[in-house]
């Protein structure tokens, strides 16, 4: 029964290790974490992973890219990658959380499943506060009984959870209703259908070498029309998104301490490994080796 095993238990499953495909991407669980109802703050920061965080009791802010959220029991709030963030708890109401923490990549091959098109619609979406999570306390509940009970078949069972967790938080910011059978994104536009496809192009393709001619191949426009209508779209160049996505990748692969450097650059897209450190330190602000033993975490303020 749900809510048996004290809720700080949730943490136990840090001693399992979790990985997942979801449609055409793959989702790696990198921790678990737990903060009792009291005053605490955790002062601005940043991840080369996605955390995820539920409030079981209490209130505070969540400060995300500069805005201020406020944050209830019941409600989940999302960190992705590289974006500035810091909780701070209520003292007269102080804000109890589950947190968890993970990467999401693209698979080899897309599928056509419409989870495909949530998971498409969670990394673009502009929202980091919701209340539509009706079932995910519970979900955390049912992890930690089958993490401390340790009965047969509990690894499988958790691994349907976390399934469920990831895929209920993507649905809670995810503002439009994605049909089943839905293959990518809505869209709005035949412009956005066309540019939907070539961020699909890229993101199934990142690891080979790429040019304009090879996207504006799928789409069948010329490379002028094809670099112009991207560009309008998305608002950045393909050059500069494929480079964002090769380097959002890598800064997740190097969670990795399995890959050495080499490893990384090259299932970035980056065969050259001295181009490679160059440029993510370029970008990044830091080398791939620095930003491996900080475990993507970037102190951005001193605590005041």
């Amino acid at each position: 029964m749900a809510g048996v095993a004290p809720r700080h238990r949730c943490t136990d499953l840090n001693g399992i290790a979790i990985t997942l495909g979801l449609g055409g991407f793959r989702a790696e669980i990198l921790g678990w974490g737990f903060f009792e109802q009291r005053w605490w703050r955790n002062y601005l920061h940043s991840h080369s992973f996605f955390e995820i965080c539920y409030a079981f009791a209490g209130r505070g802010t969540f400060r995300s890219l500069g805005v201020d959220h406020t944050v209830r029991a019941g409600e989940v709030f999302v960190a992705k990658p590289g974006e500035p963030h810091e909780i701070i708890s209520s003292e007269d109401d102080p804000l109890g959380i589950y947190f968890w923490s993970y990467t999401l990549l693209p698979a080899e091959r897309r599928t056509t499943e419409g989870v495909d098109a949530l998971l498409d619609g969670f990394l673009t979406s502009r929202r980091w506060v919701s209340d539509r999570v009706e079932m995910m306390q519970a979900t955390l509940e049912l992890l930690t009984e089958e993490i401390v009970q340790r009965r047969p078949g509990y690894g499988l069972v958790a691994e349907g959870l976390v399934a469920k967790l990831l895929l209920d938080t993507a649905r809670a910011v995810v503002e439009d209703a994605i049909p089943a059978d839905r293959t990518g994104p809505a869209a709005r536009s035949p412009a956005e259908a066309l540019t939907q496809r070539m961020i699909a192009y890229l993101r199934d393709n990142y690891r080979r070498p790429l040019t304009v001619r090879d996207v504006a191949a799928q789409v069948h426009l010329s490379e002028r029309h094809t670099s112009r209508l991207f560009r309008q779209v998305v608002g950045r160049s393909i050059g500069d998104y494929l480079t964002d996505l090769r380097l959002e990748i890598a800064a997740q692969l190097l969670l990795n301490q399995q890959l050495s450097i080499g490893e990384v650059a090259a299932a970035s897209g980056y065969p050259d490994v001295r181009y490679f450190v160059t440029l993510f330190h370029r970008q990044m602000g830091v080398t791939p080796g620095r930003f491996r033993r900080t475990n993507g975490t970037r102190l951005l303020a001193p605590p005041t």
